[in-house]
């Protein structure tokens, strides 16, 4: 009897010891980074595109947390991505998975991994491939990944903004052309160069929607709120830095002072926001939108009168629908107007290229319709009316709150309207 107890016991104690060996192992094949100033799971998922139920669920199990437990700024925590040695040859024969279009998609994360910043190498010369967990354990939850970094246009900084300094440096610290001094974007992205004079001559007006009293449509996201009129002007200010360095001349309509471009992901909700150049923002809809319009067709008729033949208005919103409607970014033209509906396929077609390119195997579903709003029946430009995704669906919300997607959609966006103005002329 003695003999079988104590035959029982060292079993236990083998047993234990293989448990927590397992454990150790198992733990050193995941991703391990450190959590930032804000960072809370969902936020931490987001920056890897790995938001679903599997993946926050295994986040919580192999970290040792709470569902819902919030992480501490600089402790490092495991990420549901295992990694692999790769053996050089294929991703089908290093995971033993036979599934093409599977390996296609961790290709996929891994180049998009890789493009962003969050890989320190491309797996195919590291030999470190990475896995997301949900693709082994949970396939039916089907995750596509975009690319997060901004397409250089010869400077991947973000945008600038519109009223020069005067009496500043004329180049830049690389001995550059500098276009002008902003102080609107903040003094990290102040100095604008000059990369091109193809705009020169060539008027754009910019709207990010809502402001002042009105956050416009509001996303949960984990602890956070996400105020629609914040993210729509951060990717108006980036746009306009790019317009700004390519020549052209830019006017803000919906200005803060204070905010400038913004990096990380929670944008900070305020009412301090003025209409062209500091004028308070009316509560009422109405008279907001009839403040906006009656800016813009001042600047209009007296650019006009100056001789300016080339002038386009571009209004930016993001969408509020139901959580689990995830929505490309579609386009609105004014009712009856060829040249603002040639606008808007123009861009449209460029968000396609960029998407059959990047994303070959998701397709692009952004729309062209016509609309009558407000700030396309009652402005003088040519206009186009913007919805850059919902708020409200995790999927469209990584696309706002991860900054390299917001710059890069202002870089697609201004590369639709650098396309419209060589296919219209001035």
């Amino acid at each position: 009897m003695d003999y079988k107890r104590a035959w029982l016991l060292v079993s236990m104690i083998l047993m234990a010891f293989s448990a927590t060996s397992f454990a150790q192992t198992e733990s050193q094949l995941h991703v391990k980074v450190k959590a930032q100033r804000g960072d809370g799971a969902y936020i931490l998922l987001d920056r890897y595109q790995l938001r679903s139920p599997c993946n926050l669920s295994y986040f919580y199990q192999i970290n040792n947390l709470r569902p819902k437990q919030g992480l501490k700024e600089g402790k490092s925590y495991f990420l549901p991505i295992l990694v692999y040695a790769y053996n050089g040859k294929s991703i089908r024969s290093t995971t033993g998975n036979n599934d093409r279009p599977w390996a296609e998609n961790i290709e996929s994360f891994n180049d998009v991994m890789y493009q962003s910043g969050q890989k320190a190498g491309d797996y195919r010369k590291d030999k470190v491939l990475w896995v997301p967990y949900h693709s082994l354990k949970c396939p039916q939850e089907k995750l596509a990944f975009s690319p997060v970094i901004a397409e250089s246009i010869n400077n991947p900084s973000p945008p600038a903004g519109i009223n020069p300094v005067p009496n500043g440096p004329k180049t830049m610290a690389d001995g550059s052309k500098l276009r002008g001094t902003y102080d609107i974007f903040g003094p990290d992205y102040a100095r604008v160069p000059l990369q091109s004079t193809a705009l020169k001559g060539y008027v754009y007006y910019i709207v990010g929607g809502h402001g002042g009293p009105d956050p416009g449509a509001v996303g949960r996201y984990g602890k956070y709120s996400l105020c629609e009129d914040e993210y729509a002007y951060d990717v108006s200010l980036r746009l306009a830095w790019n317009l700004l360095s390519y020549g052209a001349t830019v006017y803000l309509i919906t200005r803060d002072k204070d905010d400038g471009i913004r990096a990380g992901e929670i944008l900070e909700c305020d009412k301090d926001e003025t209409c062209w150049v500091d004028l308070k923002i009316p509560t009422n809809q109405s008279k907001r939108l009839t403040q906006r319009s009656d800016a813009i067709n001042a600047l209009y008729k007296r650019n006009k009168k100056n001789g300016v033949r080339y002038q386009r208005l571009v209004v930016i919103h993001v969408d509020s629908n139901n959580k689990g409607s995830q929505i490309d970014m579609y386009f609105f033209h004014k009712i009856g107007d060829v040249v603002s509906e040639r606008l808007a396929n123009t861009m449209r077609q460029t968000l396609k290229e960029k998407y059959d390119y990047y994303r070959k195997n998701r397709g692009y579903k952004g729309t062209v319709s016509a609309r009558d709003l407000h700030m396309l029946r009652e402005t003088d430009p040519t206009a186009v009316f913007i919805e850059l995704g919902n708020i409200k669906n995790p999927n469209d919300q990584a696309r706002l709150v991860i900054e390299g997607n917001r710059q890069l959609m202002a870089n697609w966006l201004f590369e639709g309207l650098l396309r419209d103005a060589k296919n219209q002329g001035r």
